[in-house]
């Protein structure tokens, strides 16, 4: 019988499995990682300002975690907070994000990671615009980008679209 504290699924309010993926689904994400990725993505590294690919972008779509997929920003809560890093004001669902309080480099911050893989994709500050106040600060070697109308990925095999991405 299996062990079902390993293997119960659990959903976001957006419908997707945020159980983490096992071992071997692990060292599969990280394989194809670069350098540069696997330092800001597991070893919560940060990526210098102004040069990240997605810290100008526009287009409409969805941001998701670079390792496993899974969705965390509409693009339309993108916004130029002028810090030289992607910032988004509102998660598609704050399921899909883990906060972590970070005490590096003399400061209190909160650290943001995916919910379902724990890779590092930034931090949090309270100088967001509204309705949210929030300031998501990401890495933009943590995501990827998904253009509108294009299939969410699916990593981990568990059948995307496995929710809803509205709005």
């Amino acid at each position: 019988m299996a062990d079902s504290t390993t293997t119960a699924e659990r959903r976001s309010r957006a419908g997707f499995d945020l159980s983490p993926p096992n071992p071997e689904q692990f060292r599969a994400l990280v394989k194809n990682l670069d350098d540069e990725e696997r330092r800001v993505i597991l070893e919560h590294g940060t990526e210098r300002p102004f040069c990240g690919i997605f810290n100008e972008a526009k287009e409409k779509g969805t941001y998701c975690c670079r390792l496993c997929g899974l969705p965390l920003f509409h693009a339309g809560t993108k916004f130029e907070s002028g810090t030289g890093w992607p910032s988004f004001f509102d998660p598609i669902d704050r399921d899909h994000i883990a906060f972590i309080r970070d005490n590096s480099y003399g400061m209190v911050r909160t650290e943001i990671r995916c919910a379902r893989c724990e890779g590092h994709l930034g931090h949090v500050f309270n100088d967001g615009p509204p309705p949210t106040g929030e300031r998501y600060c990401m890495n933009s070697v943590s995501m990827r980008f998904v253009a509108e109308g294009d299939p969410l990925p699916d990593e981990l095999g568990r059948g995307a679209p496995e929710g809803e991405v509205t709005g």
